[in-house]
């Protein structure tokens, strides 16, 4: 679909690239404007990865806009892309790209890498006819970068818990019945204490009612 007429013209690209979405890699070709040589690689499919792969385009084309097909509306991938001001993105309907990967190959058959290479050549010789996703605001890239920072911190925390977990069945495993939350401050508070139950045992009544109270 075109930009409507009152859509901001595109900027001048540094360069022009067609990413192909997997479950464990994602495929990509790039071009630079004034080139022919195409370039095609990999990068796996996990937020930090595609992170490096994109800091790594800013410093080599100097932060210079980057045009970018990908088959997929929206998702992981558009939303660690879309963080970055120099990302300018064309998202490609899965029914264009068949039928544009048949004028390729005949039996439509797909492969991850030609799939990159025929996304690259769809952005190249039919760009007016895709709509590029508006950037967004430096507000909400800022708001992006947050909750993505949110989620790191929380699978950190997940992760540090399923440890105590393992830990705890072996050496402590009274604390998981008594507590809901082992992941309260109060608990880390008593095994701080009291890390082991015979020395939580010859703790003085006392003590133990006024470390709860």
């Amino acid at each position: 679909m075109p930009l409507s007429d009152n859509a901001a013209p595109p900027p001048e690209f540094a360069a022009f690239i067609g990413l192909d979405w997997g479950d464990q890699k994602h495929a990509w070709s790039l071009r630079e404007p004034a080139g022919t040589r195409i370039e095609s690689g990999e990068v796996e499919n996990t937020p930090e990865a595609i992170e490096l792969w994109a800091v790594a385009l800013a410093q080599r084309f100097a932060g210079g806009f980057l045009a970018v097909a990908l088959e997929q509306a929206r998702g992981a991938v558009i939303g660690v892309l879309s963080k970055y001001a120099y990302f300018y993105l064309y998202p490609v309907h899965s029914t264009t790209s068949a039928n544009y990967r048949k004028s390729f190959s005949p039996s439509g058959a797909k492969s991850d890498p030609s799939d990159a290479g025929m996304l690259l050549d769809l952005l190249l010789k039919h760009r007016e006819q895709l709509r590029p996703l508006r950037p967004d605001t430096e507000e909400t890239r800022s708001l992006q970068i947050l909750v993505e920072e949110r989620r790191k911190q929380v699978d950190l925390q997940t992760s540090q818990s399923h440890r105590v977990t393992m830990h705890l069945k072996q050496s402590f495993p009274q604390i998981l019945k008594w507590f809901d939350d082992i992941k309260a401050p109060l608990v880390a508070n008593l095994l701080e204490r009291w890390p082991t139950l015979e020395q939580l045992q010859r703790a003085h009544p006392g003590t133990l009612r006024k470390f709860f109270q």
